[in-house]
């Protein structure tokens, strides 16, 4: 929920766990629907989570793909970069520099 206050502080909608396609059971962990930017935090990069053993990493390559044939831009976090400005500041900049702002 910090996330979420920080982005409202920073004057972005945000929204937490939106179910993006019309099939699939696929959720971002984070959306800014009127940008159509998500953001996913990507845990367990150095512990051999599930966003980096073979059939994880596959399925996120789906998802995301996917996420772009709909029209999603789709950004890609750590845990320990979420409630970083640098987060808020890339979020803001792809807004812009795709007319979204």
């Amino acid at each position: 929920m910090i996330f979420t206050a920080l982005c409202k502080s920073e004057r972005l909608e945000v929204v937490k766990e939106v179910k993006f396609h019309p099939k699939r059971m696929w959720r971002f962990d984070y959306c800014f629907p009127s940008l159509w930017i998500a953001l996913e935090v990507e845990g367990g990069a150095w512990s051999n989570g599930r966003h980096t053993r073979g059939k994880g990493f596959l399925g996120d390559m789906d998802k995301y793909n996917e996420a772009s044939r709909l029209g999603w831009i789709v950004l890609r976090t750590t845990p320990s970069k979420l409630l970083t400005m640098e987060t808020i500041k890339l979020i803001k900049e792809t807004a812009k520099a795709h007319g979204k702002s």
